[in-house]
């Protein structure tokens, strides 16, 4: 059973693009959307490595907000239009790792998930086998998690923890 509607934000994209996993989202959610800003956030270096899937993936899952953005002034541009869009669709979950917005978010009573909740799902549903490997990617590729929570998920999984850096 998958998990209806989610509405993404720009950085668990850029996550999960780097560990080539965008997939995961099919795979686990009925539907994709995206804010207009958040596409315009995404497509915006067209230089990476990962520009060509992110543009494949996303192009057809925007979508444009209908009311007025009256939350740029607590949360960035992209956040704001992706809690807008939630309630304009009555979305599900909205995926955003941002600490900040997503506990703005919640205040708003919408249910958000994180990159690495959607991993966590993802191995308990055995949609990938390692979790690990995918972590120290995103320890070298400068992607901000702490070692402390993903050792925890680690754990949870039954994985091997990563050790600090020397």
């Amino acid at each position: 059973m998958k998990n209806g509607l989610v509405i993404a934000d720009a950085g668990p994209i850029f996550s999960l693009a780097i560990i080539d996993k965008l997939e995961l989202l099919n795979q686990i959610f009925d539907e994709i959307k995206i804010s207009n800003a958040v596409w315009e956030e995404i497509t915006l270096d067209k230089t990476t490595e990962f520009y060509k899937a992110i543009e494949l993936f996303f192009r057809p899952k925007v979508k444009n907000i209908n009311g007025f953005n009256e939350l740029t002034f607590i949360m960035d541009y992209g956040e704001s239009e992706s809690v807008i869009l939630y309630k304009e669709l009555n979305a599900n979950f909205l995926l955003i790792d941002d600490k900040k917005a997503r506990n703005i978010a919640e205040n708003f009573n919408i249910k958000c998930i994180g990159t690495l909740g959607v991993l966590s799902s993802a191995k308990s549903k055995g949609l990938i086998k390692e979790l690990r490997p995918l972590f120290k990617i995103f320890l070298e590729n400068q992607r901000y998690y702490s070692l402390k929570l993903l050792n925890t998920l680690l754990g949870k999984h039954n994985e091997q923890k990563i050790k600090h850096k020397a």
